[in-house]
């Protein structure tokens, strides 16, 4: 593709704020940061946060605008490059905490414009057990001229997991993500194929 290619950083908020039967709910408390600030600021957790991860199948999204998947019909692409949870919780008191994700995206020759609007889920579920709740999220991205390529951080704030007891662990629940897909598009990832922009055409 013809053109710089300057990654761009961006950075956004959002909150998740679902309520589930006692387990997930927008938090009236402050931030991540002012939980560790105050109160037990210096006990540790119990145990280990969430594990926060990106699901395989749903980690990418490529759009092809013809029936070909060649490199010359690639639209806007998008990846999900990592997932963070910072949590605090102490005595009885419920999983308090927030969650990162960065994003690399893409613009290919077939994309049509410089604006894309990618969806993108983040669902809470008990291990190995049961989602306990999902939400869709937008996020969209103008790419500015020249650039192809652009790398995006997205903050969801103050998720909260009650826990049974205080002896329940933050292990004992996953934090997943995912674009939203279409089926053809959950097969190529599957499949091991991807056109990541950073690496030419392959």
């Amino acid at each position: 593709m013809s053109g710089r290619t300057d990654t761009i950083m961006t950075t956004s908020n959002k909150t998740l704020g679902i309520l589930a039967a006692a387990a997930l709910a927008l938090s009236a408390c402050g931030s991540t940061a002012d939980a560790l600030r105050i109160g037990e600021g210096a006990e540790r957790n119990p145990g280990p946060c969430p594990r926060a991860f990106a699901l395989y199948d749903a980690a990418r999204i490529v759009e092809f605008n013809g029936e070909r998947k060649a490199f010359s019909n690639v639209g806007f692409t998008g990846e999900i490059t990592a997932v963070r949870s910072l949590c605090r919780y102490v005595g009885e008191r419920p999983i308090i905490g927030d969650i990162e994700i960065d994003f690399n995206l893409g613009r290919g020759p077939a994309a049509a414009g410089e604006t894309a609007t990618y969806q993108y889920w983040v669902a809470l579920t008990r291990k190995n057990i049961t989602v306990m709740d999902k939400k869709t999220f937008p996020l969209t991205v103008t790419f500015p001229a020249g650039a192809d390529r652009i790398a995006v951080t997205e903050t969801i704030d103050d998720y909260v997991i009650s826990r049974a007891t205080e002896t329940t662990s933050g292990e004992n629940f996953e934090i997943i993500v995912g674009f939203e897909v279409t089926p053809e598009q959950r097969a190529f990832n599957a499949d091991g194929n991807r056109f990541r922009l950073s690496a030419g055409q392959n």
